[in-house]
Order: C-alpha cells, then structure tokens, then sequence
C-alpha cells in the first residue's frame, strides 16, 4: 500500500487530499445537527475517494520519467480541473445555484484569491468551513510546490537570486535538491511543512477563541489568515466578535506570508535574528510605515479642517485600522479592520482604495501564500535604481553587499524588471477582456489587480462601489477564474513552458 501511494501521479494524489478534507464539514454538520450537508460531503469524499483509488490503479502500469516540468504542468492543471471537483459537494450543499458560480468560488479558495462570490449570509456554516478548508489547502500547496517544484526550476520569485540567467533552468550547484526525485521532494517538504502549518493555525484558531471569537467562526479567521484567503463566516472581522484583540493576532501571523524565513527557520534565537535581516521583511515594515503615515496624514489634515483634532479615540482608530488593513492588503490577505471605517467617521473622508491596489499587487514573500509581484522582485529593484543613481553621482564607485547583494542589483533587477513588465501586460490583458464582457474601466480594473493579485476582497474594498461576484456575467466569471489561475502561478512560469531551455534543462 506504500509503494501504492509513493508511485501515484501527483494530480491523484491532490484527489485523495480533497477526499480526506471533505470529512471536516461532514463531521462538523454531524456535530451541529446539519445532517443534509454532512450527508452531501460525506458521500462526496466517498465517491472522490473511489475515483482516485481506480485513476491510481489505472496508472499504475505506466512508467512515467520523473521531470520538474512534467510536475508544473501537472500543478497548472490541477488549478484548472481540481475545482470542479471540489464543487460538486458545494453544489449540492447550497443548492439554488449555477455551476459557473461555485466553480469560480472554488478556483478562488484554492488560488488563496478568497473573492467573496456568495453572499455570508446564504451559505451554511458546513459550506463556510469547506471554503476555508479549500483555501487552507490551497495555502499549504503553494508552500509545498514552491520550495520542492519552483525553486529548483528557480521559478516563483526564487529567479531574482539564481545564478542562472533564464527562469526555469535548473541552478548546476542545487546540490541534494536537485538531485531527489520530484515526488521525493513533494513528500520531504509535505513532512516538514504540514506539521508547522497546522500548528500555526491551531495556535491562532486558540487565541481568536480566547479573544471572543466562536470556535467555527475562529478556525475559518485562522484557515484564512495562514492561507492569506481572507476567507470569511461573517462578512469580516467587524462581525467576529474578537475586535481589536483578535486583529492584533491575526496581525503577528501576517509576518508568515511575508517572508519564508519566518517558517522555514524554526523558531529558534537564529530564525528570529535572520527574519530582523530579512529585505522583504525590512521592506514590507518600511512599505506599511510611510502608507500609514500617508494614510493619517490625509485624514489628520481633513479632522484639522472638521475641527475633529480633540478626538483622541478617533485618531488612535484611524491609526490602527491603516496599519492593519495595509498590512492586510500588502499580505494579499484582503481583511479589513474594524477601525477602516472609523478612520472615515473621524476625518470625513473616504479612504483612497488605490493605496490598497498598490500594496495588493506588490504582494508578500517569496514562497509564501502571498500572491502580487512579490516583496523580493521590488527590492531588486528599488536596489538597482539606487545602485544606478549612486553611480550618476560617483561613476566609479565600487558597490558593497557581497555577491547575493550584486546578483540581486544586476540579474536579479533584470528578470524582476521583466516579471513586473508580464505583469502589466498581463493586467491590460484581463481589463480588456473585462471590459470587453460589458464592465466599466474602473471596475475592471479593480476586478483584475484583485485576481492576478490573488487579493478577492480588493474589488469589494477598493473601488468606488463596491463589486458583486455574483452579478458578473458568465464570460467575466471565467475570465476572472483564468486570470486567478494565472496570479497564482504567475506570468512567469507560463513564459518558462514556452522556453525550450526550459523542456532540455
């Protein structure tokens, strides 16, 4: 039975994993008396179960070349096809709906992209939790194939300090790496990870509780906040009954979608002094500081013209609900504090929701459930710009940093600079096909940063009116699940297929 489930193809196994996670709502729908939709996850799983069991049995025969691009292939078409599977019990557990609609609620839990499709108040607890576990998966995915499948491609961010000088070329000096199998590697970095991913969100499912939160309503906040889904029961965390308390946990936990350090390190005295020196963590920090100051400048300076200046509590709110929200937004998580609003009450000002779109397609870490551009791909940037300036003034100054420094400042800048141009292209694509279906510039805008962002809540948050999923119409619907397929994987591991480099490495 080992031997089974060592040699399955890695889409196969996905289909055991999804059979294993409909047993969470169908026991938690036992537990509640909800015994129709603990019925429909149940006997889904059953029925998912069986038709991974036979595929794994159909495929057994076959002796299949291990390759690193056989496996991404493999991971761009589970994001394509594993959503329809995952549907089929939501399908059945809401009800009065169409299929267009849960697949592209599905294609967001798994992508972490977390776009609210539904509104909160139709759906049943059951169907809340299988939407966070989805997204929970989804996160634990993309940590597992991005340290065992993209980084030895150097794909996903890892590029910008590969010595290399194309994406998806394996590094020669990859050392053990790259020397295991890629199942090999799935499975070693399944066993270190899951482990720490589970406990992270126990932890803070634990202290959402302690904070006032129900223990449904906490699991779904945590699931969300480790998978930066921003998945939520009730509509957001104004509602969740935690307050100030359970945003500043939640807070603490967004450093793990900022940096992989943060859970690759353990948790020792040297883990916590490589993420003080971490750059995407210095910039992340520096990029919250000077939006927030910008942020409360603006509404200080409408409180000063209102005469609300003596309104301490006001200001503090304004405050903390920047800091949060930008912070949310930076880690493509998509919360928004309760304080958000408050900031507005005080100033009298509506916040400016193209900040958010800014910090939402700058993204968080490497390797992380993170979505965007990614913090490393700025950096690289923001160092060669310096580096190029320095030189205006001192021609022939010699630069410090080491070799990684100069790597990141010169190829690194280089494959940042045209990941940030695919990007753009990439984003004037999906406006123009949403555009094309009938939506106006600005909610098509915002619809698509939200979707190669994998940042859902932005167009709901961001735009001058907020956006309905599910009032899009059909061909929007599936270019918005195209184009979230896409800002997960990135436009970069798509060019990388076309590369014949790529296919000989």
């Amino acid at each position: 039975m080992a031997r089974y489930f060592r040699t399955l193809p890695f889409f196969v196994v996905l289909l055991f994993a999804a059979a294993a996670a409909t047993l969470i709502p169908a026991a938690y729908g036992l537990a509640v008396d909800d015994h129709h939709s603990a019925r429909v996850f149940f006997y889904s799983g059953l029925l998912i179960a069986i038709g991974a069991l036979l595929l794994g049995f159909a495929t057994q025969a076959r002796k299949r070349a291990e390759t690193d691009q056989k496996y991404l292939i493999s991971l761009l078409l589970s994001y394509v096809w594993l959503p329809v599977i995952l549907g089929v019990p939501m399908m059945e557990a809401v009800g009065n709906t169409r299929a267009i609609n849960v697949y592209l609620d599905m294609v967001s839990a798994l992508t972490t992209t977390g776009a609210p499709v539904f509104e909160p108040g139709r759906l049943a607890e059951t169907v809340h939790l299988w939407r966070a576990t989805v997204g929970w998966l989804g996160g634990l995915l993309i940590w597992v194939t991005a340290l065992a499948v993209l980084a030895p491609l150097n794909l996903g961010g890892f590029e910008v300090t590969s010595e290399v000088t194309a994406p998806g070329q394996a590094t020669p000096s990859s050392g053990q790496m790259r020397a295991a199998a890629p199942a090999a590697r799935l499975r070693r970095q399944a066993a270190a990870l899951t482990p720490i991913y589970l406990g992270l969100t126990a932890l803070l499912a634990a202290g959402l509780m302690v904070a006032g939160e129900r223990p449904l309503v906490a699991a779904i906040h945590a699931m969300s906040t480790l998978s930066t889904s921003g998945i939520s029961a009730t509509g957001g965390l104004g509602d969740a009954g935690a307050g100030v308390a359970g945003e500043a946990l939640i807070l603490v936990f967004f450093i793990f979608a900022l940096t992989r350090r943060s859970f690759t390190l353990g948790f020792g005295r040297q883990a916590k002094q490589w993420v003080g020196r971490d750059r995407e963590v210095r910039l992340a920090v520096i990029a919250v500081i000077v939006l927030t100051a910008v942020l409360f400048s603006r509404h200080w300076l409408a409180a000063f013209e209102v005469d609300e200046l003596a309104n301490a509590g006001g200001a503090v709110a304004a405050l903390w609900g920047s800091v949060f929200t930008v912070t949310s937004f930076l880690t493509t998580t998509g919360f928004v504090s309760d304080s958000w609003e408050g900031a507005q009450t005080w100033s009298g000002l509506q916040t400016s929701g193209l900040i958010l779109a800014v910090v939402a397609i700058m993204g968080g870490g490497v390797a992380t459930t993170a979505g965007g551009v990614k913090l490393l791909r700025v950096y690289a940037l923001y160092k060669h710009g310096a580096r190029e300036i320095e030189r205006l003034v001192h021609p022939h100054s010699v630069a410090g940093a080491g070799q990684l420094g100069r790597r990141i400042r010169r190829e690194g800048a280089f494959v940042a600079w045209i990941f940030f141009m695919l990007f753009l292209l990439s984003l004037a694509t999906v406006m123009l096909a949403l555009s094309a279906t009938g939506l106006p510039f600005e909610q098509a805008l915002m619809l698509a940063a939200a979707a190669l962002s994998t940042c859902g809540p932005l167009a709901t948050v961001a735009g001058t009116e907020p956006t309905i999923y599910l009032a899009l119409s059909d061909p929007a619907k599936i270019v918005l699940a195209a184009a979230m397929i896409l800002g997960r994987m990135e436009t970069l591991v798509f060019m990388a297929v076309f590369i014949p480099a790529f296919w000989r490495s």
